[in-house]
């Protein structure tokens, strides 16, 4: 015999925030008022006069809402070696005026905790349950650990209009599946959908239930856990949250530091592990990997390319070296030498210590991923999106406001600064500096700079891997060098700025805006 096992799953305090563009719907309603005013009587004439149109605005904000309800309560009491589904019942009311559709992001916060997915035991951590829901029914095989997880299912209000469109449920959530430890979608409603437009406010919704197993030897006692909804408006057409759109959900999705996602580039679907720092910025924390490629010109749309640099007067020159305008897109086009040099080991062929061209490298045999992937490497005019930057001859160290804005980082990000200003203050915009006096390490978790190397043909390609890390910075500091974050296993020169770096190949991160 088992001992008894009383299991609680207490859902019923489900946190949810939305997020919603503050769109604008006028609606001018022009009412023509005619005024037929007597003047008086007169033995010479009468008249009248017309006022003229009188218009009325009617302003109406979006509101897109989510809100709770326990159906049936979150708990579950059950013998060792037992299993059951179906456990509680919450609906999850879903509520937008508009037909811009909406994404719905989920995340287990147990403890209130983000990304905390166990079933937390009052008896001791240890005896926790992790998330792991991978069974519909009886069939468990006995030397499983216990687990939990979630499904949902979606559904409409009952108000006057019939057509309404429920939210669509992610499929690996039709059936249980595990709790996400990061912000996952799970829901959505794409644009163009019906809305709800009677009195009913109820909308669309999807219930959420719950399944577990706990072993027989699963300790008696209680066990809660969590989950969070967030609701993302208008709807991203990614299944997941793009490095492009951070502006709409970096201060919902990444509230305190800390908090860490991972976000697709719209332009290659390559993906990026993202994280609020000390410092309060939104920092990549995993290296740049995009290509660049001469075949592929990047735009304004989804690039950095909003300023043009003159060498004279501290700006761009207008889409020089590269760029174009076509119906107020800006493109740069890379040149041939700029196609992306694939290599292993570490012969770089190809690869020319250059300022006049753009280069840019990818270590095909690398086994890294995650927060220690390689990435690019990239020399300092790849990283500006230039075709030459040699005219860029000024130390911008007194001022970066004659920094380039321009960048390959995905829009809404851009490159981090090294300036003269003190890390200790707030907010300093010597941004290498600032995370190393917050932070005592900066190869470690929450940072995860890396010991990449850089790339230098003089020394016959990738030299210093595993040994030290360099990372670009907007800086210059010279006709042929720019300042960069140098680090090795003993030291840290957040602000370093020697010989021909702006040649050579180094690592990228990019800040959000």
């Amino acid at each position: 015999m088992g001992h008894k096992v009383k299991q609680s799953l207490m859902s019923s305090r489900i946190d949810f925030f939305y997020y919603a563009f503050r769109n604008i719907l006028l609606v001018s309603i022009p009412i023509l008022v005619i005024s037929a005013l007597i003047l008086g009587f007169s033995v010479s004439h009468s008249s009248a006069t017309n006022s003229g149109p009188d218009s009325v605005t009617l302003t109406l904000s979006t509101s897109c809402t989510l809100s709770s309800s326990v159906i049936t309560p979150h708990h579950a009491s059950l013998n060792g070696g037992q299993y059951e589904e179906g456990i509680g019942d919450t609906r999850i009311n879903t509520y937008c005026n508009d037909n811009n559709g909406y994404s719905i992001y989920a995340i287990g916060t147990s403890n209130n905790v983000d990304g905390n997915t166990d079933l937390v035991s009052d008896l001791d951590e240890h005896y926790n349950i992790h998330t792991g829901a991978y069974a519909n029914g009886n069939n468990i095989d006995t030397s499983t650990p216990s687990f939990w997880g979630m499904k949902l299912t979606p559904g409409v209000g009952t108000g006057s209009i019939s057509e309404l469109t429920p939210p669509t449920i992610m499929n690996s959530y039709n059936s249980y599946n595990v709790v996400p430890s990061s912000y996952t979608l799970v829901a959505s409603r794409t644009s163009g959908t019906n809305m709800t437009i009677d009195t009913d406010i109820t909308g669309s919704y999807f219930n959420t239930t719950y399944n577990i197993y706990a072993t027989s030897v699963q300790p008696a006692g209680s066990y809660e856990g969590r989950v969070k909804y967030v609701m993302i408006h208008p709807s991203s057409p990614f299944k997941n949250l793009t490095m492009q759109s951070i502006a709409t959900w970096k201060d919902i999705v990444l509230p305190n530091e800390g908090d860490s996602i991972q976000a697709v580039d719209e332009r290659d679907g390559k993906k990026y592990w993202v994280t609020r720092l000390a410092d309060g910025h939104i920092w990549m924390t995993q290296n740049l990997d995009t290509d660049i490629n001469p075949s592929i010109s990047f735009n304004s749309n989804n690039t950095d390319l909003n300023v043009a640099y003159d060498s004279s007067t501290g700006q761009y020159a207008e889409y020089n070296d590269g760029y174009t305008e076509n119906n107020e897109v800006i493109y740069w086009t890379p040149i041939n030498s700029a196609a992306i040099i694939d290599f292993t080991g570490t012969t770089v062929t190809r690869w020319q210590n250059s300022n006049t061209a753009p280069y840019s490298a990818n270590k095909t045999d690398s086994t890294e991923t995650g927060h220690a992937s390689l990435g690019n490497y990239y020399n300092w005019t790849a990283v500006i999106a230039s075709n030459n930057s040699s005219s860029l001859t000024q130390d911008t160290l007194s001022d970066i406001s004659k920094n380039p804005k321009n960048s390959i980082c995905p829009k809404g990000w851009r490159l981090p600064t090294i300036s003269n200003q003190s890390e200790t203050v707030t907010g300093s915009t010597n941004e290498f500096a600032r995370l190393n006096y917050l932070y005592n390490s900066l190869i470690n978790d929450p940072l995860y700079f890396i010991y990449g190397g850089q790339i230098n043909n003089s020394d016959g390609g990738l030299v210093s891997k595993n040994q030290n890390g360099r990372y670009i910075s907007s800086t210059s500091s010279g006709p042929s060098s720019t300042y960069y974050l140098a680090f090795d296993q003993n030291s840290v020169e957040p602000n370093r700025s020697v010989g021909n770096g702006k040649e050579l190949g180094r690592s990228v991160r990019c800040i959000a805006k």
